[in-house]
């Protein structure tokens, strides 16, 4: 993408913008991943459920995987009977699963006890699996780690294995934004020694997502790997990519509203904020933003509107000075940053602008009748 250019063109800010070409390139990856593998492909809709994205990738992939029954709707409504729908989800309810069994074609219990209440009514609808919890951890950070102690994410292997034979499928998931297969291949590792050939006893292994494909240099120990499994125990193999997918294709847009020295810093307030990418708050994160070099002879914390003191994505260095009218652009925040996106002080959600080619087209606009529908209580 020509950043640019966006800047240049851009004619209202925030704005949260969507590379139509970006998607479509990590869509046609995972593609060929399915062609060499023989796995099958589903889209994570939590990372970004835009109706556009989904109908864009609608036709690259096998079906969406969702996390609970507004998601599933959505997924449902896209699909139109086009594809598989998967659910796992610590979150399911006794007034919701009999629609959310009408919806999905598959759902993997997160506990033993979720299995135990659901399983039965469900039985003759959607495909029933378990989500395993494989005790092994592969991330630093427990924030991110579904194999923490005392985790509340899916079934210990060593007592999910007398139950092998009540259901059709596991689901497992602890790897995340892993930018090689190893951490994967090591899991399913510890995956066949503890089940053996119980799991030829199923008909399917969802192993999660997790993965950004597009960043691994080398997937073909994965591609043989998702063979064996096929070959070995007979079961269809699924992955659920959602920031492979979407995490390089948005980026948010942003001008200078105020320029002022504090404390011998300079700041420059933007007319976004982190609420339009909170995890820049919640993980303490920083994202990349395109005019940013490390050689620049000028430093600027950039920070939001909002009133909250902790509203900064960070210090950058630039080779020009930042002026009020100039345009930032936070890149590749696509995945877990519209989802999250609020209305904290009232300020406005971004824009939602789409590039094809580098012409921009509005896809959406939000207005105060979105906000005060938010807040009015009659």
């Amino acid at each position: 993408m020509d950043f640019q250019a966006v800047k240049n063109t851009i004619t209202a800010t925030p704005a949260f913008i969507i590379d139509q070409d970006a998607i479509i390139d990590a869509a046609k990856l995972l593609q060929q991943l399915k062609a060499d593998s023989g796995c099958k492909i589903l889209y994570s809709v939590k990372a970004l459920p835009l109706s556009f994205i989904l109908e864009t990738i609608k036709p690259y992939v096998d079906g969406f995987s969702v996390s609970s029954l507004f998601e599933a709707r959505l997924a449902n409504e896209i699909l139109a009977g086009a594809g598989s729908l998967h659910l796992t989800t610590p979150g399911i309810r006794a007034d919701e699963i009999s629609e959310l069994s009408e919806l999905c074609s598959h759902i993997s219990f997160n506990s033993l006890s979720q299995h135990q209440r659901y399983a039965e009514s469900i039985n003759n609808q959607s495909s029933i699996g378990l989500r395993i919890n494989p005790k092994l951890s592969v991330l630093d950070d427990d924030r991110f780690n579904p194999c923490r102690p005392h985790s509340k994410l899916g079934v210990d292997i060593t007592e999910a294995k007398p139950f092998l034979n009540q259901l059709q499928g596991i689901h497992l998931h602890n790897v995340f934004s892993a930018t090689d297969v190893s951490p994967l291949l090591l899991t399913l590792d510890k995956i066949e020694r503890h089940l053996g050939n119980k799991l030829a006893d199923l008909q399917w292994i969802n192993l999660g997502g997790g993965i950004l494909f597009n960043q691994c240099q080398d997937l073909s120990p994965l591609i043989e790997r998702i063979k064996r499994l096929k070959s070995r125990f007979d079961v269809e193999v699924y992955i659920e990519p959602g920031k492979a997918v979407v995490g390089q294709a948005g980026h948010l847009v942003s001008s200078v509203i105020d320029v002022f020295e504090s404390d011998g810093k300079t700041i420059a307030i933007l007319d976004t904020s982190i609420n339009h990418n909170p995890e820049v708050f919640e993980y303490q994160r920083q994202p990349v933003c395109h005019a940013h070099d490390n050689n620049g002879n000028h430093s600027v914390t950039l920070a939001g509107s909002t009133c909250l003191a902790g509203d900064l994505f960070g210090e950058y260095r630039f080779k020009q000075p930042i002026n009020i009218g100039d345009k930032i652009i936070f890149k590749n925040i696509g995945a877990y940053s519209l989802i999250k996106a609020n209305r904290f002080n009232g300020y406005n959600l971004p824009d939602i602008v789409l590039a094809q080619r580098n012409k921009l087209t509005q896809l959406k606009r939000y207005s105060y009748q979105d906000y005060r529908s938010q807040w009015l209580s009659e």
